[in-house]
């Protein structure tokens, strides 16, 4: 893919180090990769245009800040033609953190984030529940999260 898109080394190196740490400044990645911090700030534009750099993310310690829950939910629709209308509703819920249309059991699968017991109640019972489509849901709770980690991007 990498070939496809005219991706050099630099670029590779580029997409490498940021995804390590976003927030490096272009002149240290710039010493780091031995070009210039405008050489870098160059690349990084080409790499937005291109669609393959989509901003940076702060990454949050969401235990820290009191999100004690983590689930992940099934959903089973009525129809499956009925996913864009869901995955909109669905994008309303602030405690969504991540959702993914999905081949085998679920047609849809989630993330969700929750302070405690009675927030993550009130958005599968209160706000799951009541969008229309969803035939049912099935929830799982993380008790640990062991790896969370980019992929390493190769040519």
């Amino acid at each position: 893919m990498a070939g496809k898109l005219n991706l050099d080394k630099l670029d590779l190196q580029i997409i490498h180090a940021m995804m390590d740490d976003a927030g490096i400044s272009y002149a240290d990645l710039g010493k780091k990769l031995f070009v210039s911090g405008g050489t870098i700030h160059v690349r990084i534009k080409k790499l937005q245009e291109m669609g393959i750099v989509k901003g940076t993310r702060l990454n949050v310690d969401l235990k820290l800040l009191g999100y004690d829950i983590t689930a992940f939910v099934g959903i089973f629709l009525e129809k499956s033609s009925l996913y864009d209308v869901v995955a909109e509703d669905l994008k309303k819920i602030p405690e969504i953190i991540r959702l993914n249309y999905t081949t085998g059991n679920y047609s849809m699968f989630l993330e969700v984030v929750a302070k405690d017991i009675n927030q993550l109640r009130y958005v599968l019972h209160d706000q799951l529940q009541k969008i229309k489509g969803i035939e049912r849901t099935e929830t799982f709770i993380s008790l640990d999260e062991s790896l969370n980690r980019n992929v390493q991007v190769s040519s």
